[in-house]
């Protein structure tokens, strides 16, 4: 809604003296806008009192930009530039600019995964500026509703109890694998039976990947201990790498766990599945960058 307490800046003017301090010239510029020397003038003048200030200044018989005017002059160069790529984004055209994606990861997606799934994003050709936010998913799809991000990267589809006009996208899904440090690896035989009585931490049970491991432990008989859950899967490594105990991650990134926390693979089972999304205000991804992620992930992360 305009504010009429708001000063706006007309383009108009601002078009008329860039053309005319670009060219050199009232005269060149209005031979360029096909105007006359009067309405270029007029134009400019009506710009240096929306500014409040000078900005040509006589130089012998030419004008000359003020201070104020070569200023006034970048800023107007800038503006114009970011106009002609709007245009050609809009219509599809490379720009030239990075272009900007805006992400949301959920908290209960692993670093490591979150990092394999936007990799794709920043292959050439085209040059992507990702800037990234974790938090919890229904923050984040607020956000998303708002337009302040792009998509949100989640191990789970978009809650119905979110208010929000939202469309789960499924990347991939994957099996779980149980990693231990290597005194623990090496003591236990007979997976998943080696898992009774065994020091575990696991996800907090807000975690999705949670609720699917106690059914998986509750369907087979095994009773690990359970000696620390944590919201943060990372943290949850760290402990891991430390022997505190065995610990479990997707699949998809089990050579990548292993080369970070020199731990080992006890186990591991597709009947626990992690699941993951893009989630976008769009029934059909639309972002350059989104689908890169969303392709790669589907032939290659993923693939069966």
């Amino acid at each position: 809604m305009y504010d009429a307490g708001v000063e706006w800046l007309n383009y108009h003017h601002l078009l008329y003296f860039w053309t005319a301090a670009r060219l050199g010239g009232v005269a060149r510029a209005a031979a360029e806008l096909r105007r006359s020397q009067p309405t270029v003038s007029a134009q400019i003048h009506a710009l240096e009192a929306a500014l409040e200030s000078r900005l040509f200044q006589r130089s012998g018989r030419r004008l000359a930009l003020t201070d104020v005017g070569q200023m006034v002059l970048r800023y107007a160069g800038e503006i114009f530039s970011l106009g002609r790529e709007l245009r050609d984004a809009v219509r599809g055209r490379p720009t030239g600019r990075p272009v900007r994606l805006q992400v949301g990861i959920a908290d209960a997606v692993p670093k490591l995964v979150a990092r394999q799934l936007l990799a794709p994003a920043l292959r050439p050709p085209d040059p992507v500026r990702i800037v990234c936010r974790e938090d919890k998913p229904e923050r984040l799809l607020a956000e998303l509703a708002l337009h302040e991000l792009d998509v949100v990267l989640s191990d789970a589809p978009a809650s119905p109890a979110v208010k929000v006009r939202a469309f789960s996208h499924l990347l991939g899904e994957c099996g779980v694998s149980f990693f231990g440090a290597a005194r623990l690896a090496g003591r236990r035989r007979g997976f998943p039976q080696s898992l009774d009585g065994a020091p575990l931490l696991m996800p907090t049970r807000s975690a999705t990947l949670r609720a699917s491991l106690d059914q998986w432990f509750d369907a087979r008989g095994v009773r690990p201990l359970i000696v620390g859950e944590f919201d943060d899967s990372a943290l949850m490594k760290v402990f891991g790498e430390q022997g505190m105990g065995v610990f479990p991650a997707p699949t998809v990134i089990e050579s990548h766990v292993r080369r970070a926390y020199g731990v080992r693979v006890l186990g591991r089972t597709r009947a626990v599945r992690e699941r993951y999304y893009a989630i976008s205000v769009e029934r059909t991804l639309k972002h350059p960058a989104v689908v890169a992620i969303s392709e790669a992930a589907r032939r290659r992360l993923f693939a069966p």
